[in-house]
């Protein structure tokens, strides 16, 4: 099947350990658009963070994917979409978060940040945008696009009490826990694309590094590894590139869009 679409994660892929996209990755993304390729920006971040790390090149011939699914932006198909956690169920979660005194807790909700306590300026400078500080029962009243918890040392007893009504996804070594609506997921987003372009998952490529791309990586017609990703995204993986320092994405597509050319 021939590759229409090219789906790249960001962090620990696209984006290399300064969080910039080199100059190649950038380039060979532009020319794989050029051959007809659609490119899909699919990450946990929030819009105002991916506007802040992008070269405007890519900005302007991407679609994308947010909160890991929550939300869908794509300017050229007038497509958009957001799927919220309910406030009730939101409550019930943030209720047992804060049973543990040191884990830091704040939602993310369209695009606006909201937290019970500060960040240090390296969180803030990371995530982008100032965050707004809400009380508890503040926060319990809205429906977040996706919870984040950090420091949270009983994250399997969440799994374990809210495992059936939500999606819980543990990342970098369990020390980052993101929760979204139990039907968001990057692979369900990137359906609904893919259903807007008239193409199929097994016309897209792949690459990511984390945990939050398995599913892509089981549904995708083509799945690349970063040298630097997690084992079993290697093993799920039908080949492994070079690291998100070394140009790893650039490698394939440049590869790709040689093969493009001549065909």
């Amino acid at each position: 099947m021939a590759i229409k679409a090219i789906a790249v994660d960001l962090d620990g892929t696209l984006l290399n350990s300064s969080k910039q996209v080199s100059a190649r990755s950038c380039n060979a993304l532009l020319r794989a658009h050029q051959l007809g390729l659609k490119l899909i920006v699919a990450t946990a971040r929030p819009p105002r963070a991916v506007e802040m790390l992008l070269p405007e090149a890519l900005k302007r011939i991407s679609a994308y994917i947010y909160y890991n699914g929550a939300m869908i932006n794509c300017s050229h198909s007038q497509f958009t979409y957001h799927q919220a956690i309910d406030s009730t169920l939101s409550a019930r979660i943030l209720s047992f978060i804060m049973q543990e005194p040191n884990a830091d807790i704040s939602i993310e909700v369209a695009d606006q940040w909201f937290t019970i306590s500060e960040f240090d300026a390296s969180v803030v400078q990371a995530v982008g945008g100032e965050p707004i500080l809400k009380s508890l029962e503040e926060m319990q009243t809205v429906s977040p696009s996706k919870i984040i918890a950090a420091g949270l040392n009983n994250w399997r007893g969440l799994v374990e009490q809210f495992g059936d009504e939500v999606n819980v996804l543990v990342t970098d070594q369990g020390q980052l826990v993101q929760i979204a609506h139990l039907q968001v997921s990057k692979e369900l987003a990137l359906q609904r694309l893919c259903d807007v372009y008239s193409i199929g998952l097994d016309e897209v490529i792949v690459f990511g590094d984390d945990t939050n791309d398995i599913g892509l990586f089981e549904a995708c017609g083509h799945a690349v590894a970063m040298g630097n990703a997690i084992p079993e995204l290697k093993q799920l993986a039908d080949e492994v590139t070079a690291s998100n320092d070394e140009d790893g994405v650039a490698i394939v597509v440049e590869r790709l869009t040689a093969a493009l050319a001549h065909s």
